[in-house]
């Protein structure tokens, strides 16, 4: 706690609730979820939080980490916790509940207030992952036949608790969304102006539904701070803020980049996810992928006959297949980023591969160049012997590249697509898995062509 001066430390050390609280005033809430946070003693940390207004209280209990925000709890009292439950951001609230063991969140549950409570459970009732679990309930909603001043009166008494003030939207009189404002339209307006003439009858909306990906990619194309939330008749229910939507974007990539990697995604920080945890989201891909790498051992067994009669093509064995293996993990991972922003859908399946074998020949010759100058300088300079036959052994690199690089670029962008068509996550086809496959059918494609240009001279 040193590093917030020795001031609030003494303070705290002396229990000096007056000074506290002053040395607090001059943070803002994810400042003071800082100090929380680095103060590892329990008693001293709900000190600082009951110095805390109500207001500031809450804010700053969501910044908190899901294991700091419970740690917490068990140290207030019964009355401090219904408090910071009852004044959480119903977004907020339920994705903390959503972590906690069901009879945990069933006793919580019974300390909230009646209405709270009842929001809680409706939310709760979503399906995970969905919007509905995103949405606040707490928005500002204006009828067409109000005036400008009508409506600015209700913003101005009902505004207090909204999500956010950015946007007003217009419902009829059975609660259905017509259109969504900007509110400076409404501080722009003539007062005597009416909703209607602000209005222009578009708007986006998102499903109660909807999937938080499908969220993502709505928030993108729209470009707004908020969109509405309705349910399937179109009544309007609730609203999702881009702030939420950023964090669900993050959590995506973070899962996405960690299945880049060959590994399930983690459902907690890495710094806080236990070691058996870390064993269990790695072991089997590595196991996975160690029992793919044998394919290659016995892919090379198959060929033996060909090494012992031309060592020479050994050497350049991991030259091959790992070129193949880069190009397909380039192309999986352009490919499944494309789909994860929707530039890409299954139906693009053509496109992306008529461009692959443009791009996969090109990236092969170029390849194939290099390897054919480098056997031919190598030998040529005396820095290695590659026999008398060492055009041969170069056009048989060459080739081998060609090919083995058109093959791992298709197959790196045609795998995310096959998997998102099987209904799995594209994702999973990680750069690992892309790799492991192309050594495997790199050393057949290696060794066939070996074979077809060294016959009659080294085989």
């Amino acid at each position: 706690m040193t590093e917030f001066g020795p001031e609030l430390e003494e303070a705290v050390r002396d229990r000096h609730v007056a000074t506290i609280r002053k040395l607090l005033h001059q943070h803002t809430p994810s400042e003071i979820a800082g100090i929380l946070s680095t103060t590892e003693d329990p008693d001293a940390r709900a000190l600082i939080f009951r110095c805390l207004s109500r207001d500031i209280a809450t804010q700053t209990f969501e910044y908190l980490p899901h294991n700091e925000q419970t740690e917490l709890l068990e140290s207030l009292a019964t009355s401090e916790v219904a408090n910071i439950l009852n004044e959480m951001a119903d977004d907020d609230r339920t994705r903390f509940f959503e972590e906690l063991p069901a009879n945990v969140v069933k006793q919580l549950l019974g300390i909230m207030s009646a209405e709270e409570r009842a929001r809680a459970v409706k939310l709760l009732g979503y399906p995970e992952d969905s919007v509905g679990r995103l949405m606040s309930p707490h928005y500002i909603a204006v009828h067409p036949s109000w005036s400008v001043q009508q409506a600015l009166d209700h913003i101005r008494q009902n505004g207090k608790d909204s999500e956010t003030l950015t946007m007003a939207y217009v419902v009829n009189e059975a609660g259905q969304l017509i259109d969504d404002i900007r509110m400076r339209s409404f501080l722009l307006a003539p007062l005597d102006a009416h909703v209607t003439d602000l209005m222009n009858n578009r708007f986006v909306a998102l499903r109660s539904t909807d999937t938080e990906e499908d969220a993502v990619a709505v928030f993108r194309e729209a470009d707004l701070p908020a969109l509405p939330v309705t349910d399937a008749d179109g009544y309007l229910i609730g609203v999702v803020t881009s702030d939420d939507i950023l964090d669900v974007a993050e959590q995506e990539a973070t899962e996405d980049i960690q299945k880049f990697g060959g590994l399930e995604a983690l459902e907690l920080p890495y710094p806080d996810t236990p070691l058996a945890t870390l064993l269990r989201k790695r072991a089997p891909w590595l196991i996975v992928l160690l029992l793919g790498q044998t394919f290659t051992a016995s892919a090379m067994g198959y060929f033996e006959n060909e090494i012992e009669q031309a060592v020479v093509l050994a050497l350049f064995i991991p030259l091959i297949i790992s070129s193949g293996g880069n190009s397909g993990s380039q192309a999986a991972t352009l490919v499944i980023r494309a789909m994860a922003l929707k530039e890409l859908t299954i139906r693009d399946w053509w496109l992306v591969m008529r461009r692959e074998i443009l791009t996969g020949l090109c990236l092969g010759l170029i390849l194939g160049a290099i390897g054919f100058l480098r056997v031919a300088v190598w030998h040529l300079q005396g820095f290695a012997d590659y026999t008398e036959h060492w055009v041969l052994v170069a056009a048989t690199i060459a080739a081998s590249l060609v090919g083995i690089v058109l093959w791992g670029t298709l197959s790196g962008s045609m795998i995310p697509i096959l998997m998102r068509r099987a209904g799995l996550d594209p994702a999973t086809s990680s750069a690992p898995f892309v790799a492991t496959l192309v050594d495997v059918t790199g050393i057949v494609i290696y060794f066939t062509i070996a074979a077809v240009v060294l016959r009659g001279t080294l085989l």
